[in-house]
């Protein structure tokens, strides 16, 4: 699975890019048709302590599932939503399957 990842403002480093598509990529064992994904690190210039802000779309046949996670890490936000997403995936293989 290709996984895009654009950061808006900023330069992403190496380690922070193989995190990512590390977490990412363990998705694709949950469901097989994941065409691809798009992560978009932000950072949020009003809030002080939470500003970092991880967005990630997967694209399945049909619909892509999105989530969005703000904390004080990239790492973390990355976590959470990557969460979220198995959560999501776990509900459209079911069903898919008619669970």
């Amino acid at each position: 699975m290709k996984v895009n990842i654009t950061s808006v403002h900023f330069k992403t480093d190496k380690k922070l890019e193989d995190y990512i598509n590390e977490k990412v990529e363990k998705l694709s064992g949950i469901y097989e048709g994941l065409l691809g994904s798009e992560v978009t690190l932000k950072v949020d210039k009003n809030e002080k302590e939470g500003n970092k802000i991880a967005e990630i779309r997967l694209v399945i046949p049909g619909y892509d599932l999105f989530a969005k996670k703000q904390s004080k890490s990239f790492e973390h936000a990355t976590d959470t939503a990557v969460e979220a997403l198995r959560k999501q995936l776990v509900k459209h293989k079911e069903k898919v399957k008619g669970i």
